[in-house]
Parts: C-alpha cells; sequence; structure tokens
C-alpha cells in the first residue's frame, strides 16, 4: 500500500469518526449480546442491546478495531437506536455489497457508511468494517429469542 493510497483510505472523516464512537462501552443488563471478532485482524467488536417491541432501546458497543471498523461502529452508533433487525440486517447486507460487489451506499439511516467506499479496494479491510452491523444483528436475533 502506497502512501497515498494509505492517505485516500485514512481520510480525515474516517479518522473523525473513529476518535468519537458513539454508545461507547457496555450495558449493565443487556437482553442480547454478541462478539464478533475478526481472525484476520484480531479486531473485536461487542455490542449489548435492549429491546422492546422489536426495536433497539439501548445500546453499548465495546470496540478494539483498527479506524476503519472505528469508524463503521461509529456510524452504526449514530443511528442504531430505534431501529429493527429488518432494518439492521438490510444494513448490513447492503454495506457488505457495496464493498464486496461495488453495490451502492447503504439507505438511510446508514448513508453514513460511504466514508467507507475507498476501503472496497482493500478486500483485508472487509471484515474489521462489518464486524459491528454484524454483532448487533447477533445481539438483535439473541434478545428476541430471549423474549
Amino acid at each position: 500500500m502506497s502512501d497515498s493510497d494509505l492517505i485516500k483510505l485514512y481520510s480525515t472523516r474516517i479518522l473523525a469518526l473513529a476518535a468519537d464512537i458513539p454508545h461507547h462501552g457496555r450495558l449493565a443488563a443487556p437482553q442480547g449480546t454478541a462478539r464478533r471478532r475478526s481472525p484476520l485482524c484480531g479486531s473485536t467488536v461487542t455490542v449489548d442491546v435492549r429491546v422492546e417491541a422489536g426495536r433497539i432501546t439501548q445500546f453499548a458497543q465495546d470496540v478494539k478495531a483498527c479506524a476503519l471498523g472505528q469508524a463503521s461502529a461509529a456510524v452504526l452508533g449514530q443511528s442504531v437506536v430505534g431501529r429493527s433487525l429488518a432494518e439492521l440486517e438490510a444494513a448490513r447486507d447492503s454495506l457488505k455489497a457495496m464493498l464486496k460487489d461495488a453495490g451502492p451506499v447503504p439507505a438511510a439511516p446508514f448513508q453514513g457508511y460511504d466514508v467507507l467506499l475507498p476501503a472496497r479496494d482493500y478486500k483485508n479491510r472487509h471484515a474489521s468494517i462489518l464486524l459491528a452491523l454484524e454483532a448487533v444483528c447477533e445481539a438483535m436475533q439473541a434478545a428476541e429469542a430471549a423474549a
């Protein structure tokens, strides 16, 4: 990876998101929890949720990831409260298609993932970028199963 590639990939916007992750931490009494790890880079995201009427009412995430994984978690954190499992699964699938198949940016309220468009060319970063959305979907499924 050249210096210009790194500059393009780690933009000021990505670094700003990575430095300010919403809902960072853990919930005291979650209804659903999931931990996802990228075997390639070792990044991990643990998500806790509380759910009411099929929508997230409380959310927390413990993110130990590269700047791209942190930026992805920040975008998720900005829009996750109030979302249903179906909305989160659609965002996850759309983000995966954006990265792997040159698909469009996820629809609102997840359009902030456009910041990660330059990562399309770096397949070894895709798993870290997807961790937060994969974890929140699993946590929602766990909460629904426990209900």
